[in-house]
């Protein structure tokens, strides 16, 4: 009898780790990126019919609310995305048994810790952004699907909006360069998150 290959349920496949994703796991199994008008996530009905549509047997959740400073004055949409979206997720991956990989964030943490952070340092977000992908983590876990949360920091990677990209065009631009210097953080390229996801 012939085993058919798993079906991947990719969010997100046009962000800087999503479209990595997207190479790395489609040698795993049948890899399918709904555009957001097919699985929009801050639409609960739509996370709901595209997951019982397809039904895969895992779903890969890169996709967020990453504008950290418009979070503040956008925190529903924030919640609605990085918490509500993940929620859903995870209730329909334990219904349908399907496995969930989601991708979280350092923001998490308060960032005042001396030394790098571990799965089970203290969480304390001082953002909207950070609370509303602890609230996801949390609300992904309470489900009591089966899961993997990454959290990851500072992603960069050829294409998109990063840091890296940022300081490279200034540096093109301009003669001298300004940086705040007031954060410490483990730059993350996406490939390499990516491929150890798949593996």
């Amino acid at each position: 009898m012939e085993q058919t290959a798993p079906r991947i349920l990719l969010t997100g496949s046009t962000g800087q780790v999503g479209g990595e994703l997207l190479r790395t796991l489609t040698p795993l199994g049948e890899v399918v990126a709904p555009a957001r008008e097919a699985l929009d996530l801050a639409d609960a009905a739509s996370i709901r019919a595209a997951i019982r549509s397809l039904r895969p047997r895992w779903i890969v959740n890169p996709a967020a609310y990453t504008a950290v400073d418009r979070a503040e004055s956008e925190p529903e949409l924030a919640y609605a995305i990085n918490a509500e979206a993940v929620r859903i997720i995870g209730e329909e991956a334990r219904a349908i048994g399907a496995g969930v990989l989601h991708f979280s964030t350092d923001y998490v943490f308060d960032g005042t810790g001396t030394s790098p952070y571990i799965e089970t340092d203290a969480t304390e977000p001082v953002s909207v952004y950070g609370a509303s992908k602890l609230a996801g983590e949390s609300a992904l876990a309470a489900t009591g699907a089966g899961h993997l949360i990454f959290r990851t920091s500072w992603v960069y990677g050829a294409h998109g909006k990063n840091f890296l990209l940022t300081i490279l065009k200034l540096a093109r631009e301009r003669e001298t360069l300004r940086v705040v210097a007031d954060q410490y953080g483990a730059p993350t390229w996406s490939r390499d998150l990516a491929k150890m996801t798949a593996h």
